[in-house]
């Protein structure tokens, strides 16, 4: 019987996802559940985007160039300037989505057996990407006690061997919510530039900044054009995941020439999820203003929540919409699983990301669990209280 790679079997299975059987279980049983493990806005899309599908002239939805629409990469260009950002349409790769950018950067600049460091815990899918590419992923560990801080340069530079190619961080941070510092971004910039690495930013969460914090891009170091490559998408800022459209920004012309290979080989972006794209463009500021108001209020609605369960620990998130948070259980797996499985309050309970696949060392993450903030705030404070009985059984059984 032909049997099947050890790339493949390697792939890990998504914590998003990994426990979507007990919860279609449960929903059969009559349960309702709320999804708090996976990224899945419920704001409405902006008007623009959908009217455009709506009221697209096409009679046939043909191949766009394989960089995507021009028109899309300049009003692209023109929403970077917005934030301070001065690049060219030329500096553009339009991907399906920001999963696609981030293979075609770890397929343009390592070859197999090299080396990414990132802070861990981190995106579940970067080790997937990795794994893809025959690269190793290589954590440097970020701790619930600083809120998840960027750990010291020391830490990154004592991991730094022949074999690295690059540092690879996403601000604000998905799962951890944490912007890192406009300090904190020269400092891998000077590391970058020293060792001669690329620097890798995912920013698909840029707008979700809250209190008096302020995003700043690893693109706005003048130095570091050469190192810098951003991976962007219209999925959370426009609320637009199942469009699939992202894109790869830098300067290095080297680089874009080729990730572009890499695009002409996969033909083109997907030409009508690009036209709803560009049309989010035109969205006014306050679609922005609103969005963020209310992702606020639910952080601030969750962490309160949590942090008056007994045991629990959450550091407050400073972006994104996503926290970690600690709890008074051994395994975060066997514990979510239960959630859905043995578990409910008047026919209603909770789905939950285990923590623990989101970092590659061993070990780590086994009591912890990634939260999304995408539910009304009464859907959230439900959610809390689902969490707190349910820990109080599981911890007596």
């Amino acid at each position: 019987m032909p049997i099947v790679s050890r790339k493949g079997k390697a792939m890990p299975e998504s914590p998003i996802r990994k426990l979507a059987p007990f919860a279609e279980k449960a929903a059969k049983e009559g349960k309702h559940i709320y999804h708090l493990n996976i990224g899945q806005p419920d704001i409405k899309t902006p008007i623009e985007a959908m009217n455009a599908i709506r009221n697209h002239k096409l009679e046939i939805l043909a191949y766009s160039h394989s960089a995507g629409f021009e028109s899309f990469r300049k009003k692209l260009a023109g929403y970077y300037a917005k934030h301070d950002i001065t690049i060219s349409s030329d500096d553009i790769l339009v991907t399906t989505g920001g999963s696609e950018a981030l293979i075609f950067t770890m397929g343009s600049i390592t070859d197999p057996g090299d080396e990414i460091i990132v802070p861990e815990p981190f995106y579940a899918n970067y080790y997937s990407f990795s794994t893809q590419s025959t690269i190793t992923v290589v954590p440097v560990i970020s701790k619930l006690e600083t809120g998840f801080a960027l750990p010291s340069i020391a830490d990154f530079e004592k991991l730094i061997t022949p074999k690295t190619k690059a540092i690879l961080i996403c601000n604000p941070g998905n799962p951890t919510g944490y912007l890192y510092s406009k300090e904190e971004i020269q400092q891998l910039s000077k590391l970058a530039i020293k060792y001669d690495l690329f620097l890798i930013s995912d920013e698909v969460y840029r707008e979700f900044v809250y209190d008096t914090s302020e995003h700043y891009s690893i693109l706005q170091e003048r130095d570091l054009e050469d190192h810098a490559i951003v991976v962007d998408s219209v999925s959370k800022r426009y609320s637009m995941c199942g469009a699939r459209i992202g894109c790869l920004v830098s300067k290095n012309k080297s680089v874009i020439e080729t990730a572009m290979k890499f695009a002409q080989a996969r033909l083109s972006p997907p030409t009508l999820a690009q036209i709803a794209s560009e049309a989010a463009l035109e969205a006014p500021d306050s679609y922005h203003e609103e969005t963020l108001e209310k992702y606020k209020l639910r952080r601030d609605t969750l962490v309160s929540g949590l942090r008056e369960i007994p045991g629990v620990k959450v550091a407050m998130p400073k972006g994104a919409f996503y926290c970690i948070a600690e709890l008074p259980v051994k395994d975060s797996d066997h514990f979510a699983e239960w959630l859905l499985n043995k578990f409910d309050l008047n026919k209603q309970t909770v789905m939950l990301a285990p923590a623990s696949g989101f970092y590659s060392s061993p070990n780590e993450g086994k009591n912890q669990v990634r939260i999304a903030y995408v539910l009304n705030r009464r859907d959230l404070k439900k959610s809390i209280e689902i969490i707190k009985l349910g820990l109080e059984k599981y911890n007596n059984q």
